[in-house]
């Protein structure tokens, strides 16, 4: 098992590894001793899995559950959810020491964090990612929200959890498909910041191993992303510089999620974003063309695409209805290397003229 510690304004350990869900009840009683209430929020799909395992934890740790459960997808997390969440609790008669947990993917970890955020003004959460995508980004780091017709994570606050428990056996289950979205995350920290990662991402793909299905490198790489993660939060827990790098490919890639009135799954939206920013970087001339293609190459191999029908219109409008955007500036995340990424700021206009360099 692999303890990762980050330090924002709550302290807190993200623990991963093969099995952790039989430990989660004793995990969640160590770090909330007083909660006598628990309320597990998952969706469909997860909760046919997951959810006994979870719940028999907690219970042999004394807590008294509760369930919210919700139909799986994008499309459910909206206000409507929310208030179910809240309901719940306040029928039980949830106080201030008792706990939210969230069991599932990242529309699952962004809603029970937003509940727990907002519900007597804030309640203790864990999250308990089940999908690879959350357990590199989405449950770590405290972001949580709703998405509104007009954007995606609209609504919301930064809500550090208590603690994170990825049990990586988990990802044995995940459709190949839904797998690769999360992939796009992973694919995300190596191209902004991680060699390391980038290496043996790039090793794998020459020898063909299934990272699925090998614990100790799975284990290993959902423990770097980790890592990343924490280092970036630690550094900007509000998300007003470096942990802006962490929306490489997503400026572009929200707005396709949006488009598709939230259809098309986020880590191909992102996967997506990242290779027209990288095209769109090699036509401004600060990122070289072999770059682009190993950026790129990479993604494919991993089953990701990288390109989409956007026009460069679109993703303008898009872009200026995104919440990173500060004023009438956007916060543009750009790769000149491998490695390293940095912020640009742009106007409409320039974003216009750097994004044509890739959509025309």
């Amino acid at each position: 098992m692999i303890i990762t510690s980050v330090r924002a304004s709550k302290e807190y350990a993200v623990h991963t590894g093969s099995g952790l869900l039989a430990s989660s009840g004793k995990i969640m009683r160590e770090v909330c001793p007083k909660a006598l209430k628990l309320l597990i929020v998952s969706e469909t799909n997860v909760a046919k899995r997951y959810l006994a395992a979870v719940k028999d934890s907690a219970q042999a740790e004394g807590f008294e559950v509760y369930e919210y459960i919700f139909r799986a997808g994008e499309s459910s997390k909206n206000i409507d959810s929310i208030a179910g969440m809240w309901g719940v609790m306040a029928k039980a008669g949830f106080t201030r020491t008792d706990l939210v947990a969230g069991l599932g993917g990242g529309v699952t970890t962004d809603m029970a964090g937003f509940a727990a955020a907002s519900f007597l003004r804030g309640i203790d959460v864990v999250q308990i990612p089940t999908s690879l995508l959350a357990m590199v980004d989405a449950a770590v780091g405290g972001k949580t929200g709703i998405d509104l017709p007009e954007g995606k994570n609209q609504v919301g606050a930064f809500w550090q959890p208590s603690a994170v428990i990825e049990d990586t056996d988990c990802l044995l289950t995940l459709p190949d498909e839904v797998f690769a979205e999360g992939m796009g995350e992973v694919l995300k920290y190596a191209f902004i910041m991680d060699l390391s990662l980038y290496d043996i991402l790039k090793e794998n793909e020459r020898t063909g191993i299934n990272i699925k299905n090998d614990a100790w490198l799975m284990e290993k790489i959902v423990g770097m992303c980790v890592a990343d993660k924490a280092d970036v939060i630690m550094s900007d827990e509000f998300d007003n510089g470096r942990r802006q790098t962490l929306n490489f490919g997503h400026t572009v890639g929200h707005v396709i999620e949006r488009n598709s009135d939230f259809t098309k799954p986020h880590g191909i939206c992102v996967a997506k974003g990242m290779g027209i920013i990288s095209d769109a970087a090699v036509a401004a001339g600060t990122l070289p063309s072999d770059e682009a293609s190993k950026i790129k190459d990479l993604i494919s191999s991993y089953g990701l695409p990288v390109e989409d029908e956007i026009t460069a219109e679109e993703a303008v409008s898009g872009a200026m209805n995104d919440k990173k955007k500060r004023g009438n500036t956007l916060s543009v995340i750009v790769v000149n290397k491998i490695g390293s990424s940095e912020i640009v700021k742009m106007s409409p206009e320039e974003f216009l003229t750097f994004i044509s360099g890739a959509l025309g």
